[in-house]
């Protein structure tokens, strides 16, 4: 029995090891004190990033209607954490808001994943805080990225290996310094991934084939085929399609994943601001006695 229990210990121990690491860049129990109220800004779409779809202005029209719609799911995601003390919605202008916290974006190779990274304004991102009554700031970017990839046929038969442009998600979690708490993608995971939001492209492997070409031409989706994959729903182990949509919570879901923080960790309520006391009541017969002002 002994025995037993030993091998079951020892099978469960990466498991728990997972469970226990920490994607923060800081300790964990430091980050349960530095945040206990985190605001969630509007997604973003950074405009001026690498996007070479042909109807561009479409594209970013349609992706801002859809992180309207699809943000409240992120947050909701981030609340059933118990993580923070509170998470809250800021709602705001996110073009307004980009323009005004953003210092600059840097390209990035890290550990063979390529991202934008992004850098903000300290007294910006302080008064916006300071604004919003917040500890930190979560702040999630889509943007466009050019990288080479190795895409296969449906068959597995063919494949090609090019450029391709994507849609890409990263989100940061900043305090009121600019210093980065966590962000996505992670760098402090066992296994290192990161996939796109969204292809923008693809090979035609059907074209090359019915014309008996050797070159395959990397085509751009069409815009009904973008607004299509964007709104595909998730469905249930029943094949009912739900209310969310499949590209968003996927990325949701990875993020949240490395956000949550251990249960019995959960910050406790800050404190309550004093009560008002009230003045003693007036004698019968006496005058009121006048309020005092602030300052005197």
């Amino acid at each position: 029995m002994k025995r037993i229990s030993l091998i079951l210990c020892l099978m469960l121990l990466p498991f728990a090891a997972g469970c226990a690491q920490n994607h923060f860049n800081l300790p964990k129990e430091e980050m349960v004190e530095r945040v206990k109220v985190l605001g969630v800004a509007p997604i973003i779409v950074d405009a001026d990033s690498d996007i070479r779809f042909p109807q561009k202005e479409e594209l970013l029209t349609l992706l801002a209607a859809n992180n309207r719609v699809h943000e409240r799911h992120l947050v909701r995601l981030l609340k059933n954490t118990d993580s923070f003390y509170a998470v809250t919605m800021i709602d705001d202008d996110p073009k307004a808001l980009f323009a005004n916290l953003l210092q600059r974006r840097e390209r990035r190779d890290d550990a063979a994943i390529q991202y934008n990274k992004y850098f903000w304004k300290e007294e910006a991102l302080q008064a916006y805080l300071r604004k919003n009554s917040l500890d930190a700031l979560l702040l999630v970017v889509i943007s466009g990225i050019t990288r080479p990839e190795k895409i296969y046929a449906a068959t597995m038969l063919d494949s090609l290996e090019s450029s391709y442009n994507y849609l890409i998600m990263t989100a940061q979690i900043v305090d009121s310094r600019g210093v980065i708490l966590w962000e996505y993608p992670n760098f402090r995971r066992k296994v290192l991934s990161f996939n796109p939001l969204l292809n923008l492209q693809y090979p035609d492997f059907e074209e090359a084939k019915a014309n008996l070409s050797g070159t395959i031409q990397v085509k751009f989706k069409t815009m009904d085929g973008v607004r299509r994959a964007l709104d595909k729903r998730r469905v249930d182990l029943l094949r009912r399609e739900t209310g969310d949509a499949d590209l968003y919570l996927s990325q949701f879901e990875e993020m949240v994943s490395l956000i949550s923080l251990d249960r019995t960790t959960r910050p406790a309520a800050p404190p309550a601001p004093a009560p008002a006391v009230a003045p003693p009541p007036a004698q019968p017969g006496a005058p009121a006695a006048p309020l005092k002002e602030p300052g005197r």
